[in-house]
């Protein structure tokens, strides 16, 4: 009789729900922050330009996609970390482990939460970033056209073009031609440039975020201490960027183009220059966000097991490091890329290798019941910093002894370790066969259930010191 292996979907539908409802809360959580973050330098935007709620409403919907595509995976790593902090802290795990469900099995869920998070993000990056920083800059010229153009009125002195100062004695509504112009500029100059002319209109160019004023039959009078200047004119046309002072809002950016036509402008670009590597890394940035989100949501597995019963768990905080640390090693790489010293490929994507290999790493850690650090790390890390920690001991001791007027303790630190080994119990590894003194770490681990009187005892039974006691016992 042939059985076949199902696939648990309680389980995994069960994971998933635990997994999704921490997602969500740390989804509205993170974007309320950015909100507010935004909110204040965009209120400012908006008061300048005087725009109702409604405009004010889209105007912030076009920030959100780029806001995702760092909330989103922040998101997924916490909601992944919470979810499987609760279930080892609820002994849940140990359940499935007693059931014959290794950590191996529970992946597919996660993996597959992982990946459709990833995917949306990568939407985000690809397809809504481009479409609203292009959505935003019509709205915004739309926004600012509609400002001049209702400031601009028959014999009234209009100052809605910042250093460009207008006077219109009259204006035809239908065709919106002007007559008897007067223009004062005083852009880039002590004394303003005067132009009078007899006719003239304004024009909107949205690709460059330009208004111009088309000038026709006058003069232009350009006043200096030395030398005056009066030029007669048939046509003259005066360019006025549309750009609000310390605003970035209008400016269409390499953020703005489709991955189509990064690919196409930079290769119309034949020589390596910065403008061409600019493209190329903002090209691979759309791909390479995705995926680390991927990998930055895949890491909350090992990290949210660290959670015990009784034991604080640590994965949220250490989550936060981690995911600060991949954004700084993926603006160094950036900087690197940009700088033409690492080809851009590798320079872009090597955080999301490195990742990669320490999720991989960690995962299989965790299936094994081992420590995220490896021993020999923990082990080199404290003989490297015991003396440190011992200086801070005896000065925190002098400091106390001094402040009860008692005298210190002159028995050295080396009599103490020995004499603490010999009164308390060794405890012995049932698994690994290695015993530790009261004086380390794992002295508390879950499979030291067997204990010694003292060393020689778990030396005879064929137990052996970790690396950390064995430098105790030769001291």
């Amino acid at each position: 009789m042939k059985t076949t292996s199902r696939t648990p979907l309680l389980l995994y539908s069960y994971l998933a729900t635990e997994m999704l409802a921490p997602f969500f809360a740390s989804f509205i959580i993170m974007n309320c922050v950015f909100f507010l973050v935004k909110l204040i330098p965009f209120l400012n935007f908006t008061l300048n330009l005087s725009i109702g709620a409604a405009d004010f409403i889209r105007l912030f919907a076009y920030l959100f996609p780029s806001i995702f595509l760092y909330s989103i995976p922040m998101a997924a790593m916490m909601g992944i970390t919470i979810a499987f902090a609760r279930l080892s802290s609820d002994s849940e795990i140990l359940a499935f482990k007693a059931s014959g469900i290794s950590i191996y099995r529970i992946l597919p869920p996660v993996i597959i939460v992982a990946t459709l998070i990833a995917l949306l993000t990568g939407y985000f990056s690809i397809k809504l970033i481009p479409l609203s920083e292009v959505s935003m800059k019509h709205l915004i010229f739309q926004l600012l056209n509609e400002k001049i153009n209702k400031g601009i009125k028959e014999r009234t002195f209009t100052e809605a073009l910042g250093d460009v100062v207008v006077y219109v004695n009259k204006i035809d509504r239908t065709s919106g031609q002007w007559s008897d112009v007067w223009v004062s500029d005083m852009r880039g100059v002590s004394n303003p440039v005067i132009t009078m002319a007899s006719s003239g209109q304004m024009t909107s160019d949205l690709k460059d975020m330009m208004v111009s004023i088309e000038l026709r039959n006058g003069s232009l009078h350009r006043p200096s201490r030395h030398n005056a200047q009066i030029i007669q004119f048939d046509e003259y046309m005066i360019n006025i960027p549309l750009r609000l002072q310390n605003s970035r809002a209008t400016r269409l950016k390499r953020s703005a183009l489709t991955m189509s036509q990064l690919r196409k402008e930079a290769s119309s670009i034949e020589e390596n220059s910065e403008h061409k590597r600019k493209l190329l890394i903002e090209y691979q940035k759309r791909l390479v966000l995705p995926f680390g989100c991927l990998m930055i949501s895949l890491i909350g597995l090992p990290l949210g097991l660290q959670a015990r019963p009784g034991k604080k768990a640590i994965g949220i905080q250490a989550g936060l490091v981690i995911f600060v640390l991949y954004y700084i090693l993926f603006t160094f790489g950036k900087t690197l890329a940009e700088e033409g010293t690492l080809p851009i490929i590798p320079a872009m994507w090597a955080p999301n290798t490195l990742f990669l290999l320490l999720t991989i790493f960690w995962i299989i850690r965790v299936a094994d019941e081992k420590p995220l650090i490896p021993e020999f790390i923990t082990f080199f890390l404290k003989d490297k910093t015991a003396g440190i920690r011992q200086s801070f001991r005896n000065m925190y001791s002098s400091i106390i002894n001094k402040i009860k007027g008692t005298k210190p303790i002159e028995e050295p630190l080396d009599d103490l370790l020995v004499s603490s080994a010999a009164e308390a119990a060794i405890r012995g590894n049932v698994i690994s066969r290695v015993f530790h003194l009261p004086e380390c770490e794992f002295y508390d681990c879950k499979n030291c259930t067997i204990e010694f009187k003292n060393i020689q005892i778990a030396l005879d039974v064929g137990f052996e010191p970790c690396h950390f006691c064995k430098n105790l016992i030769d001291k």
